[in-house]
């Protein structure tokens, strides 16, 4: 891979190879495990690679991959957007220091995980890009998955699952950890309190071994 030397230019083609990465899982009609796998094994060249991926420089060597769950059909939603035009801006938490990340909630997504029913509040970024957010945390955060949560959707940095309609894609077997994971220097919006699940969902990005 050909690196830029200007950070700036190397953030912008990060960005790009992950909305390409996005477009190609949306493009792909393989199997579901099959998408799974080779989206899953493009990321870990990106992540292992790239001048701007959230592992530190230092760590990229010994670097082998990200940790996933076994790809599960039952985590592969989709959910009508029930829209929410009455709702205020809010100050989304993050990692690091600073004020809240300004976001309005547009709407919210009803589904089951194993019976368990779960509803998410889907937002919009308040700022120039614009995009769809939606951090969760659950029932694994904090052991099994980082206990800030994690991200299905944020279409401003490329990560759009797509859409059908008015109902979203709400795959979990590609939700993902923030870049805050892997190195402190980064400030990541971080999952509201409305978006705390109970039920644990084992589907994604995980921690390589469990926190007690």
């Amino acid at each position: 891979m050909t690196e830029p030397t200007s950070e700036h230019l190397a953030l912008a083609d990060w960005r790009r190879r992950v909305a390409a990465l996005y477009e190609s899982l949306r493009n792909d009609r393989r199997p579901a495990p099959m998408r799974a796998t080779s989206f899953r094994a493009a990321k870990d060249r990106l992540v292992g690679e790239h001048p701007s991926s959230p592992v530190p420089k230092d760590d990229r060597r010994e670097f082998i991959g990200l940790a996933y769950w076994r790809h599960d059909p039952s985590l592969a939603l989709r959910a009508h957007l029930e829209p929410d035009p009455e709702a205020t801006p809010i100050g989304v938490p993050r990692s690091g220091e600073g004020m809240g990340i300004p976001f309005q909630r547009v709407g919210w997504v009803s589904f089951a995980v194993d019976g368990v029913a779960c509803r998410l509040a889907v937002f919009w970024l308040n700022e120039y890009s614009g995009g769809i957010f939606i951090p969760f945390r659950d029932g694994s955060s904090g052991r099994e998955t980082y206990g800030g949560g994690r991200y299905l959707w944020d279409s401003a940095k490329g990560a759009d699952l797509g859409s059908h309609g008015d109902e979203l894609v709400l795959d979990f077997n590609f939700a993902y950890h923030p870049s805050c994971v892997f190195d402190s220097i980064w400030s990541c919006p971080l999952a509201p309190q409305e978006n705390w699940l109970a039920a644990p969902i084992r589907g994604g990005e995980r921690l390589p071994e469990p926190r007690s």
